[in-house]
């Protein structure tokens, strides 16, 4: 069975070691590299091209998609496909101008993030549901104003102020601190929040809430 190398490229190291493990232990991949920032990446990049670029866009010091036009600018054939926690249609769209072939989302379980890599190098083109169904939504007809004004809105404001501290990374912990309840109804909320949004993660229901306009990331 023949191999096929991947350059990752995360900037945080918990994540970076998760999904390191995660292309070590699937058959027919193997780690070339594993990378914080941009600068690092370029200097692994000088020893040679990866099979598959697996990279944020957010690094310390620039963005992946500099990466994306730099491996696929290259005569030797290698594919490109970025993982996030979340992805808004702007960067999602520059990353497939870049050449990014796939974009999904990184607390996907270790399967369905070894199966994407090997679907991007069988030639397809693999991208979470959730970003998906947005980026369609994007071709959909918008609603009239006065239309999406009677609409109820979806989350309770409880559950707003829940999945925006979830967004910004608090724990349950720190999150029932804060709204004064406790860890069981922050649970609670959650659940609640992942049902109405029909997602079945943090990074889906931050990503749904954020495409639907119910919070945002800014501040």
């Amino acid at each position: 069975m023949s191999t096929s190398t991947v350059l990752l490229v995360e900037d945080d190291g918990h994540t970076r070691e998760r999904l390191a493990g995660i292309i070590e232990a699937t058959p027919g991949l193997s780690l070339l590299g594993a990378a914080e920032s941009l600068t690092s990446a370029r200097k692994i990049l000088k020893d040679g091209l990866p099979d598959v670029l697996l990279t944020d866009i957010g690094l310390p010091d620039g963005s992946g998609i500099e990466l994306i036009k730099q491996v696929r600018a290259n005569r030797v054939k290698s594919e490109a496909m970025v993982i996030s926690i979340f992805g808004d249609e702007y960067h999602v769209i520059a990353a497939l101008k870049a050449g990014a072939a796939g974009y999904i989302l990184k607390d996907g379980t270790t399967e369905l993030i070894g199966n994407a890599i090997l679907q991007l190098i069988d030639g397809g083109s693999p991208i979470s549901p959730p970003i998906a169904r947005h980026l369609l939504k994007q071709l959909q007809p918008e609603q009239s104003p006065d239309s999406a004004s009677n609409e109820p809105s979806l989350l309770s404001a409880r559950e707003v102020d829940v999945l925006t501290a979830v967004a910004k990374g608090y724990t349950y912990n720190e999150i029932a601190e804060m709204l004064n309840i406790s860890f069981h109804t922050v649970s609670s909320h959650v659940k609640h929040i992942y049902r109405k949004l029909e997602v079945n993660s943090r990074s889906e229901a931050v990503f749904e809430a954020v495409s639907l306009g119910i919070i945002s990331l800014d501040g």
